[in-house]
Formats: C-alpha cells, sequence, structure tokens
C-alpha cells in the first residue's frame, strides 16, 4: 500500500510511525515545503548548546505522550525544570504570577489582590452571588468576554491574556473557553446540567477541589531539545522524506491520489498533516466541502528572539515573566529564563533567555527588521527585570518567525473540527490532522496523529 504525508512537522512524522507499525510493507512518502523537518518543533545548534527555538517543553502529566516517549527510547532524555516561579509584569512593576486558578480565572480574589484594584478584587468575591451564567451545555463561549463580564477587564488582560499568550499567541478576546480550557467547561456544563448555580469562582473551585495533589513534575523537555524527538520519528518511520518539496495540489485519480508536486506514485492513501490553511487548498478538490469549512480557521504569527549571555548577573531566579495584554510602551509578550527555568541548560554555565513577540492579529514583531527585534528584546528585558544584557555580554543571538504559528481556538474552532471531520467522513482515503485538529500542545498533537493514523490505516 502506498501512503503520502503532507508535512513534516510533529503530527506528519508521528503520523508516519505509527503507520509504518501497521504496514510494515507499505510505502510511506513524506512531503515537507521547507527545508527541514520538525515543523514547529526546531531545535537550533547553539554554542554553549541544542537550544529549542520553537515549543520548549511538554505536559509531563499526560501520561500517554509519556508512553509514547518510552515506546521510542527516548524516556532516559527527557529532564525536568528548577521548581522557579514566574513572574507578571503589569502596572510597570513585575509581580508573581498568580497561582492557582485555571489559566488566571481564580475561585477567589485573594490569589489576585497584588495585581488588581480593590474594586476588581471585591468583584470576584462577589462573582458568586450574581445571577449564573447562560452557559451553552456542549457549546462554548469566548474567553475575553465571559471574564469580562464577570471578573472585569483587570483579570483578562493582566492574567488569563498573559497566560493563554504563552500557549496561544492570543489574547483572551480571541479564544474559546471549551476550546482552551476543556475541564472548566465541562465543569459548567455539570453545573448548569444539575441545576446548579453557573459561575466562574465556582466552578473553579469545584475543579481545585477535586484535583489530586501530585509531587510529580508538571512539565519535561528533552535534554538535546526536541530534535531528538523529531529525528528519531524520522528514523524509526522508514519514510521518504522529500523536503524542499513543495504540494499545491491532491487530485483523485483511477485506482487512487496523484500529488501535484510529489512522486509519480498513485497514492492509496493520503494524510495531510498541514496548518489549517494549507489544508484547505489541498483540500479544495478532493473534499470541497471541507476546504471550505477550513477556511475559517486563521492563524497567529509570533517571533522569538533566543540571547545567550556571558554572565547571569542580575537575572531574576525565575523561570519568567508574561507580560500583561494591556501594558503599554512594551513589544515583548513574554520571557523564558531558560538557563533558570531548566537546570540542564543552567550548567551550561552563562545565561540563556527566550523573548517571544507576536499575539493574534498583531504582526508588528513579523514585519520588524531582525536588529528591531533583538534591540526591543533587550529593552524590554531591562526594563521588566533590570537585567542589562548588552553589559551581561551578549554572545550568541537567534531570530526565529513563525508566520501562522498557531491556529486560533476561538469558540466557534472544536464546531469547525467536527464540521470537518464530518465531511471528511465520506472521502475514502483522504484524513487530516495538525494542531489545528487536536490540539497545540505536543502530546495533543501526537495523540491526534495518532488517532489520524489508525483511521487511515484501516
Amino acid at each position: 500500500m502506498n501512503f503520502a504525508i503532507i508535512g513534516a512537522g510533529l503530527a506528519g512524522l508521528t503520523s508516519a510511525y505509527e503507520i509504518r507499525k501497521q504496514h510494515a510493507d507499505a510505502t510511506i512518502d513524506v512531503y515537507e515545503a521547507t527545508d527541514r523537518i520538525g515543523g514547529k518543533l526546531f531545535t537550533v545548534p547553539f554554542q554553549a548548546g541544542p537550544t529549542d527555538m520553537g515549543a520548549e517543553a511538554f505536559l509531563y502529566r499526560r501520561k500517554d505522550a509519556v508512553e509514547f516517549f518510552a515506546e521510542l527510547g527516548l524516556t532516559d532524555s527527557i529532564v525536568f525544570p528548577s521548581g522557579m516561579k514566574s513572574l507578571v509584569y503589569t502596572g510597570g512593576a513585575t509581580q508573581p504570577l498568580p497561582a492557582g486558578g485555571v489559566m488566571g480565572i481564580p475561585a477567589s480574589s485573594e490569589p489576585l489582590a497584588h495585581v488588581v484594584s480593590t474594586e476588581t478584587a471585591a468583584r470576584i468575591d462577589d462573582e458568586a452571588n450574581q445571577p449564573g451564567i447562560d452557559w451553552p451545555v456542549g457549546g462554548d463561549l469566548n474567553v475575553g468576554t465571559l471574564v469580562r463580564a464577570r471578573l472585569g477587564d483587570e483579570v483578562a488582560d493582566h492574567v488569563v491574556s498573559a497566560l493563554l499568550g504563552g500557549v496561544y499567541s492570543c489574547t483572551a478576546d480571541d479564544l474559546g473557553v471549551r476550546a482552551t480550557m476543556p475541564a472548566l467547561a465541562e465543569e459548567l456544563d455539570r453545573l448548569v446540567e444539575a441545576g446548579e448555580q453557573a459561575t466562574l469562582t465556582g466552578a473553579v473551585r469545584n475543579l481545585a477541589a477535586d484535583k489530586t495533589k501530585s509531587d510529580e513534575p508538571v512539565f519535561g523537555t528533552f535534554k538535546g531539545g526536541y530534535t531528538e524527538l523529531y529525528e528519531t520519528l524520522a528514523e524509526k518511520s522508514g519514510a521518504d522524506i522529500y523536503v524542499d518539496a513543495f504540494v499545491s495540489g491532491i487530485e483523485k485519480t483511477d485506482g487512487g491520489y496523484k500529488i501535484t508536486g510529489g512522486q509519480d506514485t498513485i497514492y492509496d492513501r493520503v494524510l495531510i498533516a498541514t496548518p489549517a490553511p494549507t489544508t484547505a487548498l489541498l483540500l479544495k478538490k478532493v473534499a470541497p466541502e471541507a476546504s471550505e469549512t477550513l477556511k475559517a480557521v486563521k492563524l497567529a504569527d509570533s517571533a522569538l528572539v533566543g540571547m545567550r549571555f556571558e554572565s547571569a548577573e542580575g537575572l531574576p531566579d525565575n523561570s519568567g515573566v508574561l507580560v500583561a495584554s494591556d501594558e503599554p510602551d512594551v513589544h515583548a509578550k513574554a520571557f523564558t529564563f531558560s538557563s533558570k527555568k531548566w537546570p540542564h541548560i543552567g550548567d551550561r554555565g552563562g545565561a540563556l533567555v527566550r523573548a517571544s513577540f507576536g499575539r493574534f492579529g498583531d504582526t508588528t514583531a513579523l514585519r520588524a527588521s531582525e536588529d528591531d527585534l533583538v534591540d526591543w528584546a533587550l529593552d524590554d528585558l531591562e526594563k521588566i527585570t533590570g537585567f542589562d544584557g548588552r553589559a551581561a555580554g551578549l554572545e550568541e543571538i537567534y531570530v526565529q518567525r513563525w508566520f501562522g504559528g498557531l491556529p486560533r481556538y476561538n469558540e466557534t474552532h472544536l464546531a469547525t473540527v467536527e464540521e470537518v471531520r464530518g465531511h471528511l467522513a465520506g472521502v475514502a482515503g483522504i484524513d487530516v490532522t495538525g494542531a489545528w485538529a487536536g490540539g497545540v500542545g505536543v502530546p495533543a498533537v501526537i495523540a491526534d496523529a495518532k488517532s489520524a493514523a489508525a483511521r487511515i490505516s484501516e
């Protein structure tokens, strides 16, 4: 059997590996439009050691992912963060990032009292006394709209958008509750179905009460960077991988599918593992309804500046700092103090800092020159933390732009994905996967890719 996979990111490579397990003798061709594999996983060979300039961690408490890494023989490569706390920059000052809650949505004002006004704090504590949320069971609502209405703008801008921005490169106003915080949505479902009052603080309080405390690390990464994962998948898949291979279309022919821009092969099955707009384009001829539906998914652009300094003196003993979305005169949305957050990076000496730029709808960072991005990173770092990177000895710099790096998971996103899958159910031999389909985190992408590979292998 002949398989074509379009896209050699994590989703495409995982799919190739899983298909190989089901079809040992299959021909598996993977097409990648860029000059490398890995997609949004990208490990750069800094002189001091490999450094990730895309995703930098995975949710270690997702045991399906941990088991998958063990299957690949990567268990001994997994390392854990130092446990240093994060900061938030709001009101022109750095403060401890509020703990607890669900993506910054609190059960009470206590964790947020230092980053919101007394009026907002009182509003948070009174929210449980207000009429219940008109929550659509099984549906979704906009995070920003809901948080602003129930808890106020300060909660949305100072905390929730800052936290969600680090995951989705979007503000709270661009995201859906169920799409980004499914556990919270499910608790709101339960409250409504039970005839109880549905409030944000009440739902968060219930989730906290049900949560089992664990000393196990929340996050992990790979000592040699994510290159360990994507290169292992490529090798073990046994697939023929073609880079700089731009696929522009798929056509149904007698006996299978023809790939425009691919090898002169008729494929029995085609799995598309590309960003939503590219997937929509590729589905145009073979699944026009799915293609049209998928056009609703928009992407957020972002940029990263990796900086290595000779000295770490003056860099806060924290894992990083998030920037409130309403903070003026700051270009960066977050800084990760990688050498503080990850002991294996700290052991290299000096300091490694990643500066992040860009949220959905904001293209400033991507239109700026590399020199501007580096200057903004250094200026904002000094303004926010007092650390003078120029004086500390800037030894290495790497600028990575992610055009359309992450899909916007708004309040209609899950319904869109479900509709696309419904249209594709009637198209034999074609399937899709990727961060837009099953979630943006590494474990979510792997899980969705494994499911897609199982479907297309039948």
